[in-house]
């Protein structure tokens, strides 16, 4: 609630930074809010389901996730998928500790008001989309509060904590233009020919605004000293039920395991992509991380 209250003073308010700093200007925010009510489905949030929208995989029934990447060396869907299915099986073990069988869910007065105020309270510009799960049984149940977990913790640290590292240096990421591609034979195109470099540093964005951005993807990409990993419980007491305690643990273990897998891979020199001809190693979904800019770690929540 804090980081989204802030985000909406300074970030994404009228006139913000966002406004202020990004090449659409003022119809930056008009313009995210056009491409959610068009193309925004929550059955399409899962891991899975985002692979196969984007034609990054095809259905495989004969494989571990139950598809086929197109391009095998893909860092974010190899790590994304091991953390996805880590995920999913901690929350099957949660929910058939307290729902025995389909019955329990429908039954249950409080979760089902739960999921409708999400979709007819929180999302009530969609509340008619054709893309809410019905809650129904606990698979149902499995799918939205995996989807849930996963947009809040490893799809959000996957495309936030990598800023600074891409968009600290104002020149390798660029957030606006301030001139046209010039047209050939216009003095534009003479003065590109001449000076392509002085050309190019005269579209790219203002000091204010390269400074404002480069403050900005710093303050995004930097872990608290209080960050709580998947996988981590600061306060040992948080429930006294030794089945989710011991169903936890199972968690907490597999999570350890995925770092030590996501380590092996960015070894492996078979994998290019996971370093690329930069030789940056690909540690975006790595769970844990120091405090700081690292370039890694997956907190349980949006917490910055």
């Amino acid at each position: 609630m804090s980081i989204n209250s802030q985000a909406r003073k300074a970030l994404i308010s009228a006139n913000g930074i966002i406004e202020k700093c990004f090449l659409p200007r003022n119809h930056s925010i008009e313009t995210s809010a056009a491409i959610y009510k068009e193309y925004w489905h929550f059955d399409e949030l899962s891991l899975p389901k985002d692979l196969l929208k984007r034609k990054m995989a095809l259905p495989d029934a004969t494989s571990k996730y139950q598809l086929k990447l197109i391009i095998e060396d893909y860092p974010y869907a190899h790590d994304g998928l091991e953390i996805w299915n880590t995920l999913r099986e901690w929350v099957h073990d949660y929910i058939h500790i307290y729902y025995k069988d389909d019955a329990t869910i429908k039954l249950d007065s409080e979760l089902q008001t739960w999921w409708n105020e999400i979709r007819t309270v929180g999302h009530g510009d969609k509340k008619h989309d054709i893309g809410w799960i019905k809650l129904e049984t606990r698979e149902n149940l499995e799918d939205i509060l995996t989807t849930i977990i996963w947009i809040s913790s490893a799809h959000h640290a996957a495309v936030n904590f990598g800023q600074y590292a891409y968009a600290g240096y104002m020149p390798n990421s660029p957030t606006c233009a301030q001139r046209f591609i010039p047209d050939y034979d216009s003095v534009e195109h003479f003065q590109i020919v001449e000076n392509p470099e002085k050309y190019f540093l005269s579209t790219l964005s203002t000091k204010v605004q390269a400074t404002t951005v480069m403050t900005t993807v710093e303050i995004l990409s930097t872990h608290s000293t209080e960050e709580e990993y998947l996988g981590e419980r600061a306060i040992k007491c948080w429930t006294d039920n030794q089945e989710v305690i011991a169903a936890f643990d199972k968690f907490s273990s597999k999570v350890k395991d995925i770092e030590k897998l996501i380590t092996n891979r960015n070894e492996n020199p078979e994998l290019k992509h996971r370093r690329g001809p930069a030789n940056v190693p690909y540690t975006l979904l790595h769970p844990s991380s120091p405090p700081g800019v690292t370039g890694k770690g997956v907190p349980n929540s949006i917490s910055i």
